[in-house]
């Protein structure tokens, strides 16, 4: 038991603090309180244990709404007496006064039990209600209540004994059971002036058996079971139960239409500024008058792996279509947005898709990587249409090519003019051949090339001839990405080896001479490939070094230690010397080799002047322009993701495309779907068989309607319709129908449908 004494040093504990303490001392696991309070509000609920164990509280002196909004399997015991709103919107608790208890006792109570040893003050027991799907509520009374008791209630069963009140003029106060409209009130003694739409009458066999069967349990908890023989004397009680609504004469009451037509004072004061037209709206609403109305926003909003894409990839369509069985069509999805669906998005991409998987917070994210492997043989139709424009890319790494695929099929004439003797960047001159076959790389470029696009290897850019190409084509795109390595300017910097030259040599096959011991400077990914570089060159240790955590991905983090490589963080770079790395705190780190891989920026110089830069990156306009007619694309923006020089290459081209045809581009962007909106509960048995050939059925498909059918069958008004079109099944609200009332949205798994407000009330 935790017991709290809420006065220590003649310092009072505040409400606020005691319910933290009582909800911290919950969540640890403890289930019984004892609490010596000194007037603070709100003991005892709503708290629960996540084991389900019952929660036991003794209080005494407690404040305001003591057991307020109690749940089930929770249990109060107070001591004495308790001020106002004992057992406030009780929801299931066994709330027990031993004393009096003050006024409104009771109020809106809803579930649970409220046994009080003494009287209860004015509107106890009021507002009342009862939810068929739960036992009702009680509220037992060992002496009287005061006035207006049980006013408007609605629900649940009232017990008031009358001890020691036989000498009141009312058990039940003045003007009790106002606007009682349900639940049975049990009294013994006298009681007056009640209102005319309930009735009195005598206990029947059920009363009867209801009353004794739980009489024994309230005397024993208030601690008066010796009254038990004298409250059993059944005649000395009565009931009161409102009359129905055909009791009370339904012919006296003047329908609404009525009343508006006739006797609705015409022209009020606002007549002046609103026009009315006297119509009577129902309580539920339809049509124009709805206060919500639904909204089908199917691929309105982005899924969370879709908005996470540098690429911008729907994955949540590819997987619809790949349920629908429209296999071919859902691996040819992605060709829409990258034209490297297994060289990146299948083989070196480090998903950020996945990270935002929603599918992770129900067990695991989908497994969007083997999808682009999936699309890697795909066959891209070469465009029909040719507009006679020309488009001239220079750099043919992931960036260029992107873009380049994309003005292609868009119908231009597309030329990329490459410096190296292959292309493909960064995905042919560093990216190590473990991390990606080459063959897979090989059809991509061979799918870019079947499109029309015209490859030019061994074809270096510099000022002269970039202004030729400006005349030659009619719109440009540079892409010729980050290639320069940065290296800080320590003691000894002449003796590092850049990492990006160093795979370059690696992948051209020139095994380039490496020492026993090599310090990489850099634990990202691409630190991790040098690594892996050394090693394969001959290195017998390798220690990589970073100032901050490593960022590599955790499986090439565990490669390079398998190989027997050593991370060391963080670690401040002094000099560099014949013996090793010096540290600033003065400790040598032994090295024959130190390759640095801390990033590389691009050479811009054959760019004119007036280009807008920030250091060493150019900066764009909006629509991804530095200059009329001229655009650029990924690292020479921003260091990113090859993800990022996908989907810059995208955009660019797309706005490359606007220009040469004369019109406005503007980047358009989605924003990502509410996961408020999303209900995963729905898929937490779904389970597909046979992972991962079939990891699609996962899939939550964010914001995209996967044609569940689940609003359709929950409309209470069947208002929503389903139309099978050729492009997709297509839902539709019918205002006619719909009232507003939002189940649509709330039983859609996807967060498709969402409710607006109907502002429009003409």
């Amino acid at each position: 038991m935790l017991r709290l004494e809420t006065v220590t040093n003649h310092e009072r504990i505040s409400t606020q603090n005691l319910l933290l303490a009582i909800s911290a001392a919950v969540d640890k696991g403890e289930t019984d309180f004892h609490i010596e309070a000194s007037g603070q509000h709100d003991i005892g609920g709503p708290l629960w244990n996540r084991e389900g164990k019952k929660l036991s509280f003794v209080v005494t002196n407690p404040g305001q709404r003591v057991g307020s909004m109690c749940l089930p399997n929770t249990e109060i015991l107070v001591r004495g007496s308790a001020p106002a709103d004992v057992g406030w919107l009780n929801a299931g608790g066994r709330i027990v006064v031993r004393g009096d208890a003050g006024d409104t006792a009771g109020h809106c109570a809803a579930a649970g039990a409220i046994y009080i040893g003494g009287s209860a003050g004015t509107r106890s027991g009021s507002l009342m209600k009862h939810d068929p799907l739960y036992d009702p509520p009680e509220l037992w009374v060992l002496k009287n209540v005061g006035s207006f008791s049980f006013e408007f209630m609605g629900g649940g069963r009232a017990v008031v004994c009358g001890v020691g009140s036989e000498t009141l003029p009312s058990v039940l106060g003045e003007r009790s059971c106002v606007g009682m409209v349900g639940g049975i009130v049990y009294f013994r003694g006298r009681v007056t002036a009640l209102p005319a739409d309930v009735r009195v009458s005598a206990l029947d066999q059920e009363d009867i058996a209801w009353l004794n069967a739980g009489l024994d349990d309230f005397l024993q908890a208030v601690e008066r079971a010796t009254l038990r023989g004298r409250l059993c004397d059944w005649r000395q009680w009565q009931k009161i139960t409102p009359l129905s609504f055909d009791e009370r004469g339904k012919g006296a009451l003047m329908p609404l239409v009525a009343f508006r037509l006739n006797d609705w004072v015409k022209g009020g004061i606002f007549s002046d500024v609103f026009s009315d037209d006297y119509t009577v709206n129902p309580l539920v609403a339809r049509g124009d008058y709805r206060l919500r109305v639904p909204a089908w926003d199917n691929a309105a909003f982005a899924a969370p792996c879709e908005f996470h894409c540098p690429a911008s990839v729907p994955t949540q369509l590819r997987c619809n279509l790949l349920r629908a069985g429209r296999t071919e069509e859902a691996y040819r999805v992605i060709l829409d947005y990258s034209p490297f669906p297994g060289s990146v998005c299948g083989s070196v991409c480090p998903h950020p898709c996945m990270d935002a998987c929603t599918r992770a917070t129900v067990d695991s994210a989908v497994r969007i990587s083997g999808l682009g492997l999936c699309s890697t043989d795909i066959v891209a139709e070469k465009p029909g249409t040719r507009t006679g424009r020309h488009v001239g890319v220079i750099g043919g790494g992931v960036g260029g090519l992107s873009a380049a695929w994309t003005l292609a099929r868009k119908g231009h004439d597309v030329t990329v003019y490459e410096a190296d003797s292959r292309m493909g960047g960064k995905l042919a001159q560093v990216i190590p051949r473990e991390r990606l076959k080459q063959d897979i790389l090989q059809k991509e470029l061979a799918r870019i090339e079947a499109t029309g696009v015209r490859l030019v290897t061994g074809y270096p850019v510099d000022a002269a001839c970039f202004k030729e190409l400006q005349q030659k084509h009619d719109a440009l795109i540079v892409a010729t990405g980050g290639h320069v390595p940065r290296v800080f300017p320590w003691p000894g910097y002449e003796k590092i080896t850049a990492g990006i030259d160093f795979l370059k040599a690696v992948n051209r096959g020139e095994r380039p001479e490496v020492p026993e011991t090599v310090i990489v400077i850099g634990c990202g990914n691409a630190g991790m490939d040098a690594a892996a570089g050394a090693y394969a060159m001959g290195a017998r240790s390798v220690v990589c070094i970073d100032v901050q955590r490593p960022a590599a991905f955790a499986h090439e983090i565990a490669h390079i230690e398998s190989l027997g490589g050593k991370l060391l963080w963080p670690v401040r770079t002094k000099e560099i010397t014949d013996r090793g790395l010096v540290t600033r705190d003065g400790a040598l780190i032994p090295g024959e080799m130190v390759i640095i891989t801390i990033g590389e920026t691009p050479d811009t110089s054959y760019l004119p002047e007036g280009v807008n830069k920030f250091r060493d990156w150019l900066v764009a306009n909006d629509d991804y322009s530095i200059l009329d007619g001229v655009f650029a694309v990924g690292d020479m923006l921003k260091p990113g993701l090859l993800a990022h020089a996908i989907g810059t290459g995208r955009q660019a081209a797309l706005a490359a495309d606007a220009y040469v045809n004369g019109q406005a581009f503007t980047v358009t962007e989605k924003q990502q779907v509410s996961a408020n909106q999303l209900q995963t509960a729905w898929f937490a048995g779904c389970r597909a068989p046979g992972l991962p050939e079939r990891d699609f059925e996962r899939c939550v498909s964010c914001g995209t309607c996967r044609d569940c059918s689940l609003c359709l069958t929950s409309c209470p008004e069947s208002a929503i319709d389903r139309k099978e079109l050729e492009s997709g099944n297509v839902y539709t609200s019918n205002p006619d129908r719909c009232i507003g009332c939002g189940v649509c949205a709330g039983v859609c798994p996807c967060g498709v449908w969402t409710m607006r407000a109907n502002w429009d009330m003409s």
